[in-house]
Order: structure tokens, then C-alpha cells, then sequence
């Protein structure tokens, strides 16, 4: 499987190569920016990294499970805590790609961002930035405070990441995978559905496998690369796989626990089911990364057919478990 390069937030992609880019600042100054508004917004608009909005789809986690988004006021505050969230995330992507520019300007493939490529300037994309944040806080609290604070501590993790916490061995890892926690915990907090133990060890520990991965991808494939990621000189490919195996041992006990617990029924149930399509599809992940794959986790996970069709048996069945019944 070849997978297309696509940054990374895991929940922000930072540049990776020390210094500055001086030759990049003065190729922007004589381009002076795309001529047209039509191609100032089309950049800003990729600066924005829309594809990456699907990691925001954990927002529908939490309801999904409890079995009511089918409820017409659940499913409005669940698409407004969506559409927060993605306007929270382009704001941090614009913040860090401001911040990094000077880098990625020499990295032979992240030059192609709009910030670092001069299509979109500083003073543009600082401005986006405060508008996207102040309206995506101000649409969460609407919805909850809960909402609202759940938001706000999701933008401080990343712009914590961006400034400081990536080059910290470990805390970086760790940051990332809080990131995608938050957006599962925004699902319960723009609803009210609380959130149980399980649901906060499975979605925790199968972030940290993601992430673990495509610091693990990034390490094996630096040489193709002009830089590496700082914290990459303090990882080994036999830590990192320890990672990875850690975190999908206890992803996958923490689910096979829940799933075979609780749910009632004298045989086999549906939830009991979805653990065959759930493990199928951590083994099939796991040897994507073996093969070098996995530094755009968002591209290998909707460019693998098996992937793809893992997940959508999984989804089918736990459907059948919530809303058909055990």
C-alpha cells in the first residue's frame, strides 16, 4: 500500500528541521502572495488542512455508543461539537504552520504548505487563526460549558505541543494521544452522556498505539527526509515498538473486558462479535506499520481497503448491538 504524505496533528504536525529559511522569506516577498483573492482563499483554505477534520469524527464516539444520536436535539449539539472542534484544529494547524515556517520551508515536502510556501502570509493566517478560535469556543460553550472548557483545553494542548511539549521525549507522544481524547470526551460533554472507564482506557490506549505508530513510521523513513524530528534522537525502533505493543495490549483487554461484561443475554452477543473486526483491524495496522507506513495515520486509515472494510463491520455490528439489541 502506498499512502500520500498528509501532516499529522496527530493533533499538529510540527516542523522538524532546526534554523531558519532565509532564501524561503525572500521568495515570498517576490511573489507577494497568490494575484488573485481566488487563489489566496484556496490556499488559506488548504492551510486549514480540512482533511484532516475526519479525526473528528471521535466526537460521534460517545453518543454513538450510548445509542442515541437518533435523537433530534442529541444529534444538532453533536454537529455543533463537531464543527467546533474542526474549527479549533485549523486554528492550531495555522498557529503551528506560522511558527514552523521558517522550517518547513526547507523540508522537501512540507515547503509545500501554504505558510511556508509564502501563498498564504503571516499576518493572514494569525488573523484566520483568532476568528476560527473565538468562533469555535464561543459555538462549544454555547452548546455546554462543559463543551466550552473540553475545547479549550484541547486548543492549550496543542499550542502547548507547537511551542514547547513537542521537543519533550515521551510528553510528545503523550500530548498527541490526549488530543484525541479529548475530541472522544467532547461527544459526552456536548450531550451530557457520561463517559465510562472503559471507553476512557480504549480510546486513550488506541491513540497512543496511533501515535507510538507514526513516530515509529517517521523514524524509520528520516533518511528520505533533509530533517528529523527533534524527538526522534531519543527514540529506538525496539522502544517504539515496545510502545505499540503496550498500547495494543491494553486497548485490546480493556475492549475484550467491556465487550464480554455487562450486556446480558444467555449467548453470543453483537457487542461480544465486534471484537473479532476490532482486533483484525489493530493486527492489519500493526503490519502497515511493520512495512514503514503510518506517518499520516489519517491516510493509511482511509486508503486500506482492509482497514476500511474492518470498519465498516465493526460499525455495522455494533449498530446491530446498540440499536437491535444483544
Amino acid at each position: 500500500m502506498k499512502t500520500i504524505d498528509v501532516a499529522d496533528e496527530a493533533a499538529i504536525e510540527p516542523g522538524a528541521v532546526s534554523g531558519h529559511a532565509p532564501q524561503a522569506d525572500a521568495a515570498r516577498e517576490r511573489a507577494g502572495g497568490p494575484s488573485r483573492s481566488g487563489g489566496r482563499v484556496a490556499a488559506l483554505a488548504r492551510a486549514c488542512r480540512p482533511h484532516q477534520w475526519v479525526k473528528n469524527l471521535l466526537v460521534l464516539a460517545a453518543p454513538g455508543a450510548a445509542g442515541v444520536l437518533t435523537h433530534q436535539q442529541i444529534a444538532v449539539d453533536v454537529a455543533g461539537a463537531l464543527v467546533s472542534f474542526c474549527l479549533l484544529s485549523s486554528a492550531g494547524y495555522l498557529l503551528n504552520d506560522v511558527h514552523d515556517r521558517h522550517e518547513d520551508a526547507l523540508h522537501p515536502r512540507r515547503r509545500r504548505r501554504p505558510i511556508a510556501a509564502g501563498e498564504v502570509s503571516v499576518g493572514l493566517a494569525l488573523a484566520t487563526a483568532a476568528v476560527l478560535t473565538v468562533a469555535g469556543l464561543a459555538l462549544a460553550f454555547a452548546i455546554r460549558p462543559l463543551l466550552g472548557a473540553t475545547g479549550a483545553g484541547y486548543l492549550l494542548l496543542t499550542v502547548s505541543y507547537s511551542m514547547w511539549l513537542r521537543n519533550v521525549a515521551v510528553a510528545d507522544i503523550a500530548i498527541v494521544a490526549a488530543c484525541f481524547v479529548l475530541r472522544a470526551l467532547a461527544g459526552g460533554a456536548a450531550t451530557g452522556i457520561p463517559v465510562s472507564r472503559w471507553f476512557v482506557m480504549v480510546t486513550s490506549f488506541g491513540a497512543l498505539f496511533l501515535v507510538a505508530g507514526k513516530r515509529y513510521a517517521e523514524l524509520r523513513n528520516r533518511g528520505e527526509d533533509s530533517g528529523t524530528r527533534s524527538t526522534l534522537t531519543a527514540y529506538s525502533e525496539d522502544y517504539l515498538r515496545f510502545v505499540m505493543f503496550l498500547a495494543a495490549s491494553v486497548t485490546t483487554v480493556a475492549y475484550c473486558l467491556w465487550a464480554f461484561q455487562g450486556h446480558g443475554g444467555d449467548g453470543i452477543t453483537w457487542y461480544e462479535i465486534t471484537v473479532a473486526p476490532f482486533v483484525l483491524w489493530l493486527l492489519r495496522y500493526g503490519l502497515l506499520l511493520h512495512e514503514g507506513h503510518g506517518e499520516a495515520p489519517e491516510d493509511v486509515l482511509l486508503h486500506d481497503r482492509f482497514l476500511l472494510s474492518m470498519s465498516g463491520a465493526w460499525v455495522g455490528v455494533f449498530a446491530c448491538a446498540v440499536y437491535v439489541g444483544t
